[in-house]
């Protein structure tokens, strides 16, 4: 499925010039009226808690179950991205983009002040005991666990599964198309995408603004710089500066190494605490924590306090919910980005169980630490200091370590880091959605989305309109979780007919093994089996076999009425297409696909054919479908061969649409 639109320049103009001029309207909005502003959007989330907390709730236990049942069912499977695909970056990378464009930041502003504020101010029960502190720890996990990633899960799920299986863009409009088709390309594919490029902005935007105020409290309490607004707006421009400059050098270069810079800077200070701080304590609760987070998280998740009502809910649980949903298409369609090539239960499961686990370990070690300090050794000034400004909380709990300056640079540089790594990787997904899911853009469009947060991050300080604006990004959270259940219903339907396929398709998998019995007999076969044919004898073999028998084969479908075409490129990629209108069309493809020679075949090989081994290659014909390669060769059949298994195959299609209709 490809775009009708064929666009010479790699803008999208109704969502470029239309999310541009939407943004810069809110901001001035919010700008000339803040005060007016911020009333405006807090009563609309007042009136989300009050009214449809339930829904909030109700969205968050769905796309958890979604989340996991996709992993343990049959569905696990699928690829994301053709059969024969791989992944894009090893293990180590993709979990560290993950880790900082999830929620790294959250980590640094939330690790120590949660845990205490929870401590000091508990939903239910008494303050400062036992019982607080062990539900602290629960409720911490509880907000950044499962849930928050499911959520980011589900969405990346959706982008990729269309995009990279199905050939729709990578932007948020290819999460409708089970549901409007072809119209995702028209005004309603465009709204959704203006709606993601807006959230996106503004949630950088007031996440670096508020960011900035905590890197400014550092730098206080650390070295006495002071803290106020020129300094801040300094701080806003410099942050800019090394997130363009990063996404300038694009996503293998600057986005994968500062996050893996990141992840390392963050396993060395979690080390460090762990070992200064009460290590066998640590170790002990974070077991006990995570039991007890396993224990509850049906309870918890459905928790409304309908019969004991309190606020916390609304300042707490709902404010995380909104916050995670409408963060959802940045960093899911992030993580689809860097996500090609895995099946769905490996990308369920690294998404789900990696990041949370490290986020789990983060915050029972400084949570769990910053509660001991309080409770066993008198450190009351820590509670004090976390109650009457947040973003002191890390840089006073160090104060207690050993080498707490070393501690505090340390800090400071992670969290100028994730913040770059957040407005980078923000960047980048603004600009796929700008330009209609395109990942190669000129240098001048990256550079003005990323150098935009900023700006509007700066404007928003001055004029004190952060409030709104977060506060209306997490409101927008509302709608965005109807348009988020709809298209999860959308993409079971999808997998429910690829999975389908699948079977069908493996059901009769029996001739993809064998060699048809004809002229030559089995001599030929043993023929075929140790011929390492190189590139040239392979593209004789498609001009001459392959393409006349794709011939043949078009020849009577069109006597039939069907619409077929032939297509072979210049690297003889020889293609036979079957339209079948508002239907899967089914596609037969040729390949020549080149392996590095197995050593036995030259047993006398000598020390420089060794070295020059990775030079000689050989060469199969592999058949490809639309869901990709299915890993056999046709190398030395004949014709008759050839066609034979164009009419299996298009016979297997031709059931699969009999079934699915």
């Amino acid at each position: 499925m490809e775009t009708p639109i064929k666009r010479s320049s790699t803008i999208n103009p109704p969502v470029f010039y239309g999310s541009a001029a939407l943004i810069a309207a809110l901001v001035i909005f919010a700008s000339i009226f803040p005060k007016s502003s911020q009333e405006f959007f807090g009563q609309v989330q007042g009136w989300i808690v009050e009214n449809v907390s339930w829904f909030y709730i109700l969205t968050l236990a769905l796309i958890l179950f979604a989340t996991v049942f996709l992993a343990a069912s049959r569905y696990g499977d699928i690829k994301l991205g053709p059969d024969h695909s791989e992944p894009d970056y090893k293990n180590a990378s993709w979990f560290a983009m993950l880790f900082s464009a999830g929620m790294g930041i959250g980590l640094m502003f939330f690790g120590v002040a949660e845990p205490v504020m929870h401590f000091i101010a508990p939903p239910v029960g008494d303050p400062n005991t036992i019982e607080a502190a062990k539900e602290a720890m629960k409720l911490t996990f509880f907000h950044w666990g499962l849930h928050a990633w499911a959520v980011y899960a589900v969405v990346a799920l959706i982008l990729a599964f269309f995009s990279y299986r199905h050939g729709l863009p990578l932007t948020l409009r290819s999460a409708l198309y089970p549901l409007i088709g072809e119209r995702i390309y028209g005004p309603i594919g465009h709204a959704v995408d203006i709606f993601a490029v807006i959230s996106t902005v503004l949630g950088i935007a007031t996440s670096l603004g508020y960011g900035v105020l905590q890197i400014n409290s550092g730098f206080n309490y650390l070295f006495d710089l002071p803290i106020g607004t020129n300094i801040q707006v300094i701080l806003i421009i410099s942050i800019t500066a090394l997130a363009t400059l990063s996404v300038a050098t694009g996503l293998d270069k600057g986005v994968k190494r500062l996050s893996e810079l990141n992840l390392i800077l963050a396993v060395i200070l979690l080390t460090l605490v762990l070992v200064l701080g009460p290590t066998a304590l640590l170790l002990k609760s974070f077991v006990e924590n995570t039991g007890g987070y396993l224990s509850e998280i049906v309870s918890k998740t459905f928790n409304l306090y309908a019969y004991d009502p309190t606020e916390w809910l609304g300042g707490w649980t709902l404010l995380y919910w909104g916050w995670w949903i409408s963060w959802s298409p940045f960093v899911g369609m992030f993580i689809a980005r860097v996500s090609r090539g895995r099946t769905i239960r490996q990308f369920v499961t690294g998404i789900l169980l990696v990041p949370t686990g490290f986020t789990f370990m983060w915050m029972t070690v400084f949570g769990n630490t910053a509660i001991h300090l309080i409770m066993k050794e008198g450190m009351t000034s820590l509670a004090e200091t976390v109650s009457a400004d947040s973003s002191l909380a890390l840089f006073a709990f160090l104060e207690h370590f050993p080498f707490s300056t070393f501690l505090s640079m340390v800090a400071v540089c992670m969290v100028i880091l994730f913040f770059v790594t957040s407005a980078d990787s923000g960047s980048l997904v603004i600009d796929m959605l700008a330009s209609g899911g395109k990942t190669e853009t000129p240098l001048w469009q990256r550079i003005f989305w990323a150098s935009s947060t900023g700006v509007v991050a700066i404007a928003l300080l001055l004029s004190g309109g952060l409030a709104a604006l977060q506060t209306a990004t997490i409101a927008s959270a509302l709608p965005f979780s109807v348009v988020l259940l709809i298209a999860i219903w959308g993409l079971f339907k999808a997998l429910h007919i690829d999975s389908t396929k699948r079977e069908l398709r493996h059901q009769s998998a029996t001739h993809y093994s064998r060699q048809h019995k004809s002229t030559g007999g089995w001599q030929r076969r043993l023929r075929s089996m140790v011929m390492f044919p190189r590139r040239s004898h392979v593209n004789r073999f498609i001009d001459e076999v392959v393409l006349p028998g794709f011939e043949e084969v078009a020849v009577e479908l069109r006597k039939q009425g069907y619409s077929v075409e032939v297509i072979s490129d210049e690297k003889k990629r020889s293609k036979l297409e079957v339209q079948h209108n508002q239907e899967v069309n089914f596609i037969y493809e040729v390949r020549p696909r080149a392996y590095v020679q197995p050593d036995f075949i030259m047993p006398e090989t000598t020390e420089a054919d060794l070295e020059d081994r990775e030079e000689r290659k050989y060469f199969r014909a592999e058949v490809h479908l639309m869901e990709g390669g299915q890993d056999y060769d046709i190398m030395g059949w004949s014709r008759e061969e050839v066609i034979d298994d164009i009419l299996d195959q298009y016979e297997q299609h031709m059931h699969f649409l009999h079934v699915v209709r």
